[in-house]
């Protein structure tokens, strides 16, 4: 097991090849990290009362919070945070019990909460707040406390969200590159 994984209830994080987990960062219970992932400093990767799935290539930066809501008799499948390909987490975003579809880029500071669905190739602004069971169209930029449906997003700046994952891939790389270069000296 990576040292900051740790199994709840015997259920152990699945972590895909090529993952970065920073040192500071925690990867707990039922969590799968798709290939090419990475989790900066400081983060919480938490599926301890429901599951989280993680995407390949989607990177989640320094201080998220990433949790689920529990199954209960008046929610039987309770919130489980499902989250795509190619998605950028900035720092400091709380993701609870929601879904984000592949090629999006959340803001810093941003919180999403329980049964929001974020569609493929959404923007969501700096310090957003997307109330519960809200769904962003795709192809459009969202901001504001509650986030409000701004404008429609031009094909560069869709374009992003894929130059965003792959330049966090490569830094993910360059980070393993270099503690296997420490580990051989």
């Amino acid at each position: 097991m990576i040292a900051n994984t740790s199994a709840y209830r015997d259920i152990t994080p699945q972590i895909g090849a090529d993952v970065y987990i920073h040192a500071t960062a925690s990867v707990i219970g039922d969590v799968v990290l798709g290939d090419h992932t990475s989790v900066w400093p400081g983060a919480v990767i938490r599926g301890d009362v429901n599951h989280i799935r993680i995407g390949a290539g989607s990177n989640v930066q320094d201080l998220s919070v990433l949790h689920v809501s529990h199954k209960s008799t008046w929610d039987p499948d309770g919130s489980p945070l499902i989250i795509g390909d190619n998605i950028t987490i900035g720092h400091k975003v709380i993701l609870h019990g929601c879904t984000i579809e592949d090629e999006c880029l959340i803001g810093m500071g941003s919180i999403v909460m329980d049964k929001v669905v974020v569609q493929k190739n959404v923007l969501l602004g700096a310090g957003s707040l997307v109330p519960e069971g809200k769904v962003l169209e795709s192809g459009f930029l969202y901001l504001g406390s509650p986030a409000k449906k701004v404008r429609a997003l031009t094909e560069a700046e869709i374009a992003h969200f894929l130059y965003s994952a792959n330049h966090y891939i490569k830094l993910k790389n360059s980070y393993l590159n270099s503690q296997n270069i420490s580990k051989s000296l």
